[in-house]
């Protein structure tokens, strides 16, 4: 079934007006138990480094194809219940992919707690969205991975899933979707993953390539449509960018930092080890609740420039054929 440009406006209103509200099916969610499933099958503890990694490859592989073999088919199959129904299950699966409400909600949990000065409760919210250890956290802490944590799923929330459907629609999306899944549940360095989550890591790296891109890109057109400093934006993203130990993360969240006159990254501990993030953007201003409903209204804006492009893309390619 052809994915069309009113199938992407619906889903993506969609997405802002209900989120990912957690009574409703989900193929994110199942696509997460599976990796969980299959993990348990492929992961050896006693084997070597270059076991782990074909193993983990496998794994991957069977993933992928699990998730493409089975959105192919579900779309298939809702075609022989009628248009209206064929209709709904391709805007339900592209709708499932992005994740600019979730994003704010999950990250505005967290701001409430702070504004409501319990910080206890602000860090255990907060433990649910980032990886890294916040039990000890102070509020501008808190503050920092709340921007950090929104500039970087710009990316990989919302700008990538826009872009993978405007090229290969809603089985292209999952796909992605799966792919950054497995990153962000073995991509870790650590002594279980170090080996076993490598090919997932370096796919990820490879399917953020260019939408990490296209995302700092969007943050500075965000600052410009805000009156934000957007030329700022773009000086420090291409300055600060290629610090980051990942090709990708830097490029969303330097733009943001530029844009908000803040320093992100320093230090953080994940899994009891301490790791000195590099200094994105220069210390301008302070790090307050208003840098993260600065951040929160780029993002929005980002969202929908992202959108615009999406669409853009689905109209050329229906017109050149």
């Amino acid at each position: 079934m052809i994915f069309l440009p009113w199938h992407l406006s619906a889903a993506y209103v969609l997405d802002l007006v209900a989120g990912d509200p957690k009574w409703l099916p989900h193929p994110i969610r199942w696509i997460g138990r599976f990796v969980t499933l299959t993990e348990s099958f492929f992961y050896v503890p006693s084997a070597s480094p270059a076991l782990m990694r074909v193993s983990g490859f496998a794994l991957w592989a069977v993933v992928v194809t699990a998730v493409l073999v089975s959105a192919e088919v579900f779309i298939e199959l809702s075609r022989f219940a009628g248009s209206m129904v064929a209709n709904f299950a391709v805007i339900w699966l592209a709708y499932t992919t992005l994740a600019t409400r979730s994003l704010h909600k999950e990250s505005s949990i967290v701001a409430r707690a702070l504004r409501e000065k319990n910080l206890a409760l602000a860090r255990q919210r907060l433990s649910f969205i980032v990886s890294r250890q916040t039990s000890q956290l102070d509020e501008t802490a808190i503050v920092r991975a709340l921007v950090e944590t929104v500039s970087e799923n710009i990316s990989d929330g919302l700008v990538a899933p826009l872009f993978y459907l405007a090229l290969f629609g809603p089985v292209g999306a999952l796909v992605y979707k799966a792919i950054n899944t497995m990153d962000s549940m073995l991509g870790y360095k650590n002594e279980r993953y170090r080996w076993f989550g490598s090919f997932a890591a370096r796919a990820d790296d490879v399917a953020n390539w260019v939408p990490a891109r296209i995302s700092g890109w969007l943050l500075v057109g965000a600052s410009a449509c805000t009156g934000a400093d957007w030329r700022n934006a773009a000086r420090i993203m291409m300055r600060d960018a290629p610090k980051m130990k990942s090709p990708n993360a830097g490029y969303p969240e330097a733009a943001a930092a530029g844009s908000l006159g803040v320093e992100l990254g320093g230090t953080n501990v994940y899994f009891g080890q301490v790791e000195e993030k590099p200094r994105l953007g220069d210390p301008v201003n302070p790090i307050t609740l208003d840098t993260y409903h600065q951040m929160i209204r780029l993002m929005y804006l980002s969202s929908g420039l992202a959108f615009f492009m999406a669409v853009c893309i689905l109209l050329t390619r229906r017109i050149l054929g």
